[in-house]
């Protein structure tokens, strides 16, 4: 446990000692973790897909978490950072902005590191989960969720209903369900979180994300970029997944998806251009 989820951890024990007499509910109350966020069933009885539906949930409640928590002092760091980048960036969706809601928070939520211990509200989330009440499944769908990225992946193909994807460098496969409804074409690349399966509920993963499909670059180059970034590294995977969680710079990601918009459907969002050749960015004018 880092500092801040100490700072954090206590708090919510202080609050916990002096109610002793009242249910675990009276802390998650205290978290303003409200009591419409959706469950699974909810999500699932409409029509969802259930994996989708589950990590939904999840993020519904880390977000309500971050929003409450973001006002305490120890989260001043966490605020430096995703608060310009919310102003510089503007996630919305197209035309509004290419970074799309769902990609910004997730990124916000889990992958972005703040304070002396490099926590992400993810991590300080799981470790107070048994003072907010936190109930197993939904402990292991946000510890799954913090340990997932934004990939570059090859379309392979559809699998019944489901995108085959292999990832490029590591060409891991799985097939996927693609929340956004985007099937795709074989050929494609797209720069994507992949959800993994949950307790055995499904056997597939799900695009959480709205895709972005990169063009005017092929497969061969994306796969010399990536090979290039992670260069010298004893374990290439690991670089790997490091470099595209966090990028060499916090924003990297962000100014590439920012810099390369081209242009976008209802289901899909499509970008130009290679992160280290400006030139090939269409936006590349408005770098920072």
């Amino acid at each position: 446990m880092g500092i801040t989820s100490k700072k954090l951890a206590s708090r919510f024990r202080k609050f916990h000692s002096a109610a002793k007499r009242l249910h675990a509910q009276a802390v998650r109350d205290f978290a303003n973790v409200p009591k419409d966020v959706k469950n699974l069933k909810q999500l699932v009885e409409p029509g969802h897909d259930p994996l989708h539906a589950a990590y939904v949930s999840a993020q519904n409640l880390v977000s309500f978490f971050a929003e409450s928590v973001s006002t305490f002092p120890e989260f001043k760091p966490y605020c430096r950072i995703v608060g310009p980048a919310e102003d510089d960036y503007i996630p919305n969706a197209p035309p509004h902005s290419p970074l799309t809601r769902s990609y910004f928070t997730t990124w916000a939520f889990f992958d972005v590191p703040f304070g002396p211990d490099h926590e992400t509200i993810g991590i300080c989330l799981l470790d107070i989960a048994d003072l907010v009440d936190l109930d197993s499944f939904t402990v292991e769908t946000i510890r799954t969720f913090q340990k997932t990225r934004m990939g570059i992946y090859e379309h392979c193909g559809l699998e019944n209903s489901r995108i085959r994807l292999r990832e490029l460098v590591t060409n891991e496969e799985c097939t996927c369900h693609s929340a956004s409804g985007y099937k795709g074409e074989q050929g494609q690349l797209w720069y994507v979180r992949l959800c993994p399966p949950l307790c055995g509920l499904v056997d597939y993963h799900v695009a959480f994300t709205t895709p972005y499909i990169l063009t005017n670059a092929t497969k061969a180059d994306w796969t010399a970029f990536l090979k290039k970034s992670v260069l010298g590294a004893t374990d290439e995977k690991k670089a790997l997944h490091k470099f595209l969680k966090y990028g060499k710079k916090l924003n990297d990601w962000n100014e590439y998806v920012f810099l390369a918009y081209h242009h976008h459907q209802f289901e899909a969002i499509f970008l130009a251009g290679l992160p280290d050749v400006k030139g090939s960015l269409p936006h590349a004018a408005l770098s920072r």
